[in-house]
């Protein structure tokens, strides 16, 4: 299992639409993908548990990623999360 650690620099925080490009992104990678904010655990290909977890600029998530490709779906993941937050 790999994991990284990311704080959300956007203004707005996890919002709807990058949360529905990051289910997307997801989506497309063959690993199982967690996200992680405090005790509260969710999946990152569905966009109710993301959304759920309330990110606000400044928090920091963690993300775990777990599966044949880990490393390159890890490596993926965090170029987007650069990408879009």
């Amino acid at each position: 299992m790999k994991t990284f650690d990311y704080t959300i620099k956007d203004k707005l925080g996890i919002h709807a639409r990058p949360a529905g490009l990051l289910v997307k992104k997801a989506g497309a990678l063959t690993s199982s993908i967690t996200i992680s904010k405090g005790k509260k655990v969710v999946d990152a290909k569905r966009i109710f548990g993301i959304m759920g977890l309330s990110v606000k600029c400044g928090e920091t998530i963690t993300m775990a990623v777990e599966g044949e490709d880990e490393d390159e779906d890890a490596e993926a993941l965090e170029d987007f999360m650069k990408e879009t937050w």
